[in-house]
C-alpha cells in the first residue's frame, strides 16, 4: 500500500533552532544505531519509520557501520526512502557518520580525508542519495591532523554531498578547535553528538558552554543509557532485552547500586505521570541548549512513547532536586575512551 504521509505530521511536535544555524530539528530524533539491520524484519523497520514521520520526527539519523552487519541500516534505510519516504525527501533530515571502523585496512577507520570522502560515497550508494543533510566525523582521531579531518568535512560540503557537518564524542577542547578550523574554512559546525543521560554526565561540566560559545546544535546519543533508565530491569533481566544479549549493554552494569537509582528514578516519573523512559528524555531536553534527542526504537509503540516525552520538558526544582540524588555516574559511557584521548 502506498504510504501518504498523515496531514497532522507538524501539529504536534515542536522544532529547535541547531545552534546558530538556520537548520531547526524535532525535540525527538530516530536513531538507527540498534533495529535497523539485517536482524529485523525490514516490514517492522517500515512501521517505525513512518509512525516516527506521521509523528513529526524529521531527522533520521545513521551511520556507515550501523547494522549489523555494517552498512545494513542504509541500505534498509535506502530501500524505505525509495518505497515511502522518497516524495518526502525535502521534508526530511538525513545524516550519516564515518570514524569507526567499517572495512579492512588502514584506509577503512580514524579520520584521513581518504577514509570519510570513500564512506559518504558508499553511504550515499547504499541509501540512493545525492547528498545528507549532515555529515558527522564519528569521533576523535588523535593520529590523524585535525585541519584534514575538518577540511575533508568541509570538501564533502563544496562538492554539494552534504549541506551540513558534525562531529561526535569529541571532547571539550577538541570541540573548540574543530569549530575554528571549520569556521575558517566557511563550513561551520553545526552539530555536535556526545553520550549524554542521567546515568552519564560528562557534557555538563565544560562541553554544553563550548557549544553555546560555538554556535553548536547538540544532539545526545544514548538517552536511556542504553535502556537502563526504563522499567525493563526492575525484575530482572528479560529475555530478548540488550542486556540479555551482551554487546552494547552489559549485565555488569546491572549492580544493585544501579538498580536502586533507577527504582527512585521511576518513582519521580510516576510522579511526573511518566515512564521511567519519557522522564529520561524529558529531562534531557530541558536544556535549551540542547537540540534534539536521539531514540532508538524497536516498536512503534515505543516511538510514540518517546515522542510523547517532547511534551513535558518542564521541571520544579523540587523535582530536578530529587533527579540529582540519583542520576550519578554509573558506569555506562562506552566512548569516554576514544574522547579522552582525543582531548
Amino acid at each position: 500500500m502506498t504510504y501518504i504521509a498523515a496531514d497532522d505530521r507538524y501539529e504536534s511536535m515542536t522544532y529547535r533552532r541547531t545552534g546558530r544555524s538556520g537548520l531547526e530539528l524535532p525535540l525527538v530524533s530516530l536513531g538507527f544505531w540498534q533495529n535497523f539491520g539485517e536482524d529485523r524484519p525490514l516490514e517492522v523497520q517500515r512501521a517505525i519509520v513512518r509512525r516516527a514521520f506521521d509523528l513529526g520526527v524529521t531527522h533520521m539519523d545513521l551511520a556507515n557501520n550501523y547494522g549489523p552487519p555494517y552498512g545494513a541500516a542504509e541500505v534498509n534505510f535506502g530501500h524505505l526512502m525509495r518505497t515511502d519516504l522518497a516524495p518526502y525527501r525535502d521534508e526530511l533530515v538525513i545524516s550519516t557518520k564515518a570514524g569507526w571502523d567499517m572495512w579492512p585496512g588502514p584506509y577503512g577507520d580514524h579520520g584521513s580525508r581518504k577514509y570519510l570522502r570513500a564512506s559518504l560515497d558508499a553511504s550515499l550508494q547504499r541509501m540512493g542519495l545525492d547528498y545528507v543533510d549532515i555529515y558527522y566525523h564519528h569521533r576523535p582521531d588523535p593520529e590523524t591532523p585535525l585541519e584534514e579531518t575538518m577540511t575533508a568535512l568541509a570538501d564533502a560540503v563544496r562538492a554539494g554531498k552534504a549541506l551540513y557537518v558534525g562531529i561526535s564524542s569529541y571532547g571539550p577542547k577538541r570541540t573548540a578547535e574543530a569549530a575554528r578550523i571549520l569556521r575558517e574554512l566557511g563550513t561551520p559546525l553545526l552539530i555536535h553528538q556526545p553520550s549524554y543521560s542521567m546515568f552519564n554526565r560528562w557534557v555538563e561540566p565544560e562541553l554544553l558552554d563550548v557549544l553555546e560559545r560555538e554556535g553548536v546544535g547538540c544532539i545526545p546519543f544514548t538517552t536511556l543509557a542504553q535502556g537502563l533508565l526504563t522499567d525493563k530491569y526492575l525484575d530482572g533481566v528479560p529475555e530478548g532485552s540488550r542486556a540479555s544479549r551482551g554487546g552494547s549493554l552489559d549485565r555488569s552494569a546491572l549492580t544493585d547500586e544501579n538498580l536502586a537509582r533507577i527504582r527512585g528514578l521511576n518513582a519521580i516519573a510516576a510522579d511526573r505521570g511518566q515512564t521511567l523512559a519519557q522522564m529520561a528524555l524529558s529531562w534531557v531536553l530541558r536544556d535549551q541548549r540542547i537540540t534534539t534527542a536521539l531514540i532508538g526504537a524497536s516498536s512503534v509503540e515505543q516511538v510514540e512513547d518517546n515522542v510523547a516525552a517532547a511534551t513535558r520538558v518542564d521541571f520544579t526544582d523540587a523535582e530536578l532536586a530529587a533527579i540529582d540524588e540519583h542520576a550519578v555516574e554509573s558506569g555506562v559511557d562506552l566512548w569516554a575512551g576514544a574522547r579522552d584521548a582525543g582531548d
